[in-house]
């Protein structure tokens, strides 16, 4: 979908290489920049499932003839995807002016926690700081625990990456609309903020308060995960009456007066009781058996390894293992193409490639 957008991506750690991942699957041209002489963290491999699709050159950023091809590069993109602090590209003569000098229509993305401008601006963070202080971890947890989200996925991802894909989507489609290009300050404390509006639309028909576990999707029994009697869970969200009214049926409990008054407060902390002793009494997949094919809107808890082999993902091919590491397959999806996930390349793999487009380019 994206064929013939060429992404320059500068080699970082977690949700800008995450978003330039993104556009690769998607069709666009990615060339990533590694840094010569390995990865910045040895904790990642040498070729990490999130440079799937990529072409890798690896350049020197503080080598002047380097950062001279660099700029040839960026010369021929359509985007540049970077995470550094505020201020990094700037010192190496590569931040949003310097390049717009010789690429107008470039569209700059710029990746990080707390923005590039703010009284936060230059301090460092990670994933769990920044949706702290932005409000959406907050309802993580039930009352009385220290909030657990799933790592990454709130802040770095969803805040994140995500928000800079669309970023630079849109600013490329105004770029080429108005031959100007721009700069998408994408930070993980604007975007995890902005995906809390569903919740706080709720709140308007809804229980007002901010108390943890008196909201209307974090508080009630039909909205929580419950222990089964192996050590397994199992997921509820039934929140349409119909579909709570399916729910409680399955479950033998229709017309059962603790559950009467779905939306109704003061019946939820007796509710949910009733239900964690009820779950607790057969094992996960008993659950799972009893809520297959119905709207009841309760489901099994499962592992990456388990989703693999579910019909769920062996249907659809959500998840792949073959001749690599798990990982789950592009999207969004569209019609008539395949899902299946690109290789990674290893650092450096397109070196030569790219410097003789570059020359070729050069020379005529």
């Amino acid at each position: 979908m994206l064929n013939g957008i060429r992404i320059i991506e500068i080699e970082g750690l977690g949700p800008a290489p995450f978003s330039a991942m993104h556009l690769a699957d998607l069709g666009a041209d990615v060339i990533v920049v590694h840094r010569k002489g390995g990865p910045g963290l040895p904790i990642l491999p040498d070729a990490p499932i999130i440079d799937r699709g990529k072409r890798s050159i690896e350049l020197d950023l503080k080598d002047p003839d380097d950062v001279a091809t660099l700029k040839k590069l960026i010369a021929t993109a359509d985007g540049l995807v970077e995470g550094f602090r505020p201020g990094v590209m700037e010192k190496l003569g590569l931040g949003p002016d310097a390049c717009h000098a010789f690429n107008p229509k470039l569209v700059y993305g710029r990746m990080t926690g707390w923005g590039q401008d703010g009284p936060m601006a230059a301090m460092a963070g990670h994933d769990m700081n920044y949706i702290g202080m932005s409000g959406a971890l907050w309802y993580a947890s039930l009352p009385g625990q220290p909030p657990v989200a799933p790592p990454t996925l709130v802040g770095d991802i969803g805040g994140g990456a995500l928000y800079l894909s669309i970023g630079m989507l849109a600013g490329i489609l105004n770029a080429r609309s108005t031959g100007k290009g721009t700069v998408v300050d994408a930070a993980i404390v604007d975007g995890s903020a902005h995906m809390m509006n569903l919740l706080m639309a709720l709140r308007q028909s809804g229980p007002q308060s901010s108390d943890r576990g008196a909201s209307l999707l974090d508080g009630p029994h039909w909205s929580r995960s419950y222990v089964c009697a192996d050590g397994g869970f199992v997921s509820v969200q039934c929140l349409e009456p119909k579909f709570y009214a399916t729910f409680l049926d399955l479950l033998g409990l229709d017309g059962d007066p603790d559950f009467a008054a779905q939306f109704d407060a003061k019946s939820w902390a007796k509710a949910t009781a009733r239900l964690a002793g009820l779950f607790a009494t057969q094992p996960r997949d008993h659950w799972a058996e009893l809520f297959a094919d119905s709207d009841a809107c309760a489901a099994p808890i499962l592992s990456p390894d388990e989703a693999l082999n579910h019909p769920l993902s062996t249907k659809r091919h959500i998840w792949h293992a073959e001749d690599g590491p798990l990982q789950a397959a592009p999207a969004p999806r569209f019609d008539g193409r395949v899902v299946t996930p690109a290789k990674p390349p290893a650092r450096g793999a397109h070196t030569g490639e790219i410097l003789a487009m570059l020359d070729e380019q050069t020379n005529g």
